[in-house]
């Protein structure tokens, strides 16, 4: 790790040399440091949920309040600010009614 010596903000790799994101101040990589670059980038597969995208959810074992049915479809949401926990909503899978799990 390089630390510009302009502004002492953290220097970026760019090519062989060490570029400051802040002021653009560019500095050699130390050559006794026997420093490498590695840049990596993660593919990930994405799922494209066509038609009732409750078929792609998760379900679980809870009672549906109208119907009384026992299997739901589950998933989370940030509902408030990010110090506070997320809220779990369920969708039934018979009647399709849609209701919220208080903590």
């Amino acid at each position: 790790m390089q630390f510009c010596p302009k502004c002492k903000s953290m220097m970026m790799p760019a090519g062989t040399e060490y570029k400051c994101k802040k002021c653009g101040c560019v500095s050699a990589a130390n050559e006794s440091s026997n420093t490498v670059f590695k840049t990596e980038i993660q593919e990930r597969d994405v799922i494209v949920l066509e038609g009732d995208i409750e078929e792609g959810l998760p379900k679980t074992d809870v009672m549906c309040p109208e119907c009384r049915n026992r299997t739901a479809y589950w998933w989370l949401r940030q509902l408030r600010s990010a110090d506070e926990s997320e809220t779990r909503f369920f969708k039934c899978t018979k009647c399709a009614f849609t209701w919220r799990e208080y903590d």
